[in-house]
């Protein structure tokens, strides 16, 4: 087992990670004054780093100022300073891990409290029942926003490897902005960017050009993508095997697989009973049918925690373990593989009968964790949904504060210098 999991992949850029054991992407939710990582940012990963993983890969970072995922999103656009990032990168790699920065933006998955603009392929709004008003009305993207989306993605990529990034990911899953394109359910452009599979890729395989054209051979791209979406009628397995094979030929490192939506949030699990293979690694099936006919490495990210559960991963074919719930709760669980030991325990399930709302308490769970070690604290596994799910409500609401006040004066300063507002395009 362990000569698997801790054995060497180099990626098509030449980039080599040091083992199979990668910390998946995970909303942190805490970027602090001007939406810049601050030394919170910097402890927590200095201590995933330390936690023997081979590869680090951040939360959503934004590529676009006025569209965030939630309040406490990072933003690395043309106007943001570097010196933070840089230090960012330097704590995430200083213990041999690589350390690659994931790029998105929400479109229409746009909390509705947030100032900015709700954009989506088409006008189509998030259906969560009774909780749809939870992000706000999109509007359909005309052909200048999407080009300038485009190169929205393109420059944060370039500033991510001036900043010491080994790689970025580009995030084109879990119903985000890449994802709604890729999406019939979603997607009801009538345009080149909408109807066949091949026209509502065009975007995500826009950006990935404009990325591999602004970076360096050997700085390592990579594309998260939905499995399937789990909604009838949506992006499936099938769709999913054409657009990676469509993405082979963009120098494309490597793909991550996950799954689902806020409409359908596979990606966060069955909350059964923890001793059946269903908790567990929840897209190994597609994800088995995908790795026969894959051309690029796969990396497989949903509810891994025991490493014999890795182990069955990586023998159906994956290249990459990739994991996120598990790395709040045991940030050394790649190093206490290595000795044998598993997890230090587990998060008390959300049972919830509202899945959307289970759905919100699970993460909050998660950034409880992700807040705690940040401060350079422990995990606190006993702590209940309910008061993680309160506690969070209570952080995005000072976050959201802070962001209204800094994304004003950011508008207002390009107006005084006679740029154009950034919503414009």
């Amino acid at each position: 087992m362990s000569r698997e999991l801790f054995s060497p992949l180099q990626l098509r850029s030449g980039q080599v990670l040091r083992n199979r054991i990668a910390k998946a992407a995970m909303e942190e939710g805490i970027a602090a004054r001007q939406q810049l990582p601050d030394e919170h940012l910097i402890t927590l990963y200095r201590r995933w780093g330390a936690g023997g993983a081979g590869l680090l890969i951040t939360g959503n970072v934004m590529v676009h100022a006025e569209a965030l995922t939630g309040p406490g999103g990072v933003v690395l656009d043309s106007d943001a300073p570097l010196e933070p990032f840089a230090e960012w990168a330097k704590a995430g790699k200083a213990a041999g891990a690589a350390m690659w920065m994931q790029i998105s933006h929400p479109g229409r998955q746009m909390p509705a409290d947030l100032p900015g603009v709700v954009w989506g392929p088409s006008d189509v709004a998030v259906d969560l029942g009774r909780h749809s008003g939870r992000f706000g009305k999109p509007v359909a993207m005309t052909a200048a926003q999407i080009d300038a989306t485009i190169s929205r993605f393109a420059i944060t990529a370039q500033r991510a490897e001036a900043a010491g990034f080994d790689g970025v990911e580009v995030h084109a899953a879990h119903g985000y902005l890449l994802s709604q394109f890729l999406s019939p359910l979603v997607n009801t452009r009538t345009d080149e960017w909408g109807g066949s599979l091949e026209n509502r890729a065009r975007m995500l395989l826009e950006v990935v050009r404009a990325v591999r054209a602004a970076v360096s051979p050997r700085f390592a791209v990579a594309v998260k993508l939905n499995s399937a979406d789990f909604q009838r009628g949506g992006f499936d397995a099938d769709d999913a095997q054409k657009v990676i094979a469509m993405l082979a030929p963009l120098g494309v490192d490597l793909v991550e697989l996950s799954g689902g939506s806020y409409e359908s949030p596979a990606m966060t699990g069955r909350r059964t009973d923890g001793r059946t293979q269903a908790r567990e690694a929840y897209f190994l099936d597609l994800a088995t049918e995908l790795v026969a006919t894959s051309p690029l490495p796969l990396m497989l990210t949903g509810g891994i925690t025991r490493q014999e559960t890795a182990r069955r991963v990586l023998a159906s074919g994956v290249a990459v373990i990739g994991m996120g719930t598990a790395l709040a709760v045991t940030p050394d669980l790649p190093g206490r593989w290595r000795e044998n030991l598993e997890a230090a325990g587990a998060l008390k399930p959300v049972t919830w009968s509202d899945k959307p709302l289970a759905a919100m308490a699970g993460m909050a769970l998660v950034r409880y964790q992700i807040r705690r070690m940040a401060r350079g604290l422990d995990p606190a596994l006993g702590v209940v949904p309910a008061f993680a799910l309160v506690a969070d409500q209570l952080v995005q609401r000072r976050a959201l504060r802070r962001y209204r006040r800094w994304l004003a004066s950011k508008t207002q300063s390009h107006d005084v210098a006679g740029n154009p507002r950034s919503a414009v395009v």
